[in-house]
């Protein structure tokens, strides 16, 4: 390797290090904007037939505002707030577990005093102070802006950028073109075939909570909604429990209609819903989906949720993309 293109790999290397530190304090912007322009791709390439590419941009922009972006802040910023109305609860000692604690000594005849350990364990999380929420409640509102921005210009532009890239990637026409569109597959499995349905079952098991009048409900309907991704368990994690909850308390009726609406409803809505959406666009092995999603939310934060999956899945792909172009034998 000669000098001149030593210095160019580091010219590269430094360029590239100082762009992953400008993306990264926006990262899950930047991937919610790119999971908005894969929704919304369909919808542009059928307006581009009527009006221009940058007005068609501006109108998905506008509905993308109204139907996803705002409602998505709405709830998390109603989620976290019912997490802290609930940390504050229990470690004010609002929130009691005298009920249970009566059917465990009655059952076993030992006391105990649930309350104490759980309002200790609460009262060891502290809320951020003012500074951290305006400093949040900032950089939301910047991201929220920046992904708006970003998804008018990846809708508008994305020809010249595939055309760029077809351009600079090193593998053939053939294999590049298999490559993007394992891509999109796995893209729209991980999205109608899991997530969809994951969210579909969470807002089922969300509304039996509200009905029941368990409190905190927009809250447990987001955990429920991340748990509906995990196979078998899911959601039950949280209505099974809010069903003992309600029935501990001697709203027996309540308990019953909440437990018979999470084992015949949302439990009916994995059955069906999921092999129908999954046969239709691809199947990816469950356990891609747990670590994807898990490991997602450790890494990448709330669209590790999207990406996780995708990622993991993505892998396999890459590696038969890498067999396809430069393996020069086969070993059956």
């Amino acid at each position: 390797m000669n000098t001149s293109k030593g210095v160019f790999l580091l010219v590269f290397a430094v360029l590239l290090a100082l762009t992953v530190a400008h993306v990264l304090p926006f990262l899950n912007f930047f991937l919610l904007a790119v999971l908005l322009t894969v929704l919304f791709l369909p919808v542009q390439k059928r307006l581009e037939g009527r009006i221009s590419a940058g007005r068609s941009a501006t109108v998905i922009v506008l509905v993308a505002s109204i139907t996803v972006v705002l409602p998505f802040v709405y709830v998390v910023h109603r989620t976290a707030s019912d997490a802290v109305a609930f940390l504050q609860a229990v470690s004010e000692g609002n929130v009691t577990l005298s009920p249970l604690e009566e059917r465990i000594e009655g059952f076993t005849g030992r006391t105990v005093d649930l309350s104490s350990s759980l309002q200790s364990a609460a009262g060891a999380v502290e809320p951020d102070g003012v500074m951290n929420v305006v400093g949040a409640i900032t950089h939301t509102a910047i991201g929220v802006g920046l992904t708006l921005f970003l998804l008018f210009y990846f809708l508008k532009d994305r020809e010249e950028f595939f055309e760029w890239l077809h351009a600079r990637m090193p593998l053939a026409d053939d294999t590049q073109s298999e490559y993007y569109d394992e891509l999109n597959r796995i893209l729209k499995a991980v999205l109608f075939g899991h997530v969809l349905v994951a969210l579909i079952q969470g807002l089922l098991a969300g509304l039996g909570l509200i009905v029941t009048g368990i409190p905190n409900a927009t809250f447990w309907t987001v955990v429920m909604t991340v748990l509906s991704l995990l196979p078998i368990v899911g959601s039950f994690l949280v209505w099974g429990p809010a069903a003992v909850f309600l029935f501990l308390n001697g709203q027996t009726t309540l308990a019953v209609g909440l437990f018979l609406w999470g084992a015949i409803v949302v439990g009916v809505s994995d059955d069906y819903l999921r092999p129908i959406v999954v046969d239709r666009y691809a199947k990816i092995n469950p356990s891609v989906i747990i670590l994807g999603v898990l490991g997602g939310i450790y890494v990448i934060g709330f669209m590790g949720i999207f990406y996780g999956p995708v990622v993991i899945g993505m892998l396999k792909v890459t590696v038969d993309a890498f067999a396809d172009e430069f393996a020069t034998s086969k070993i059956d």
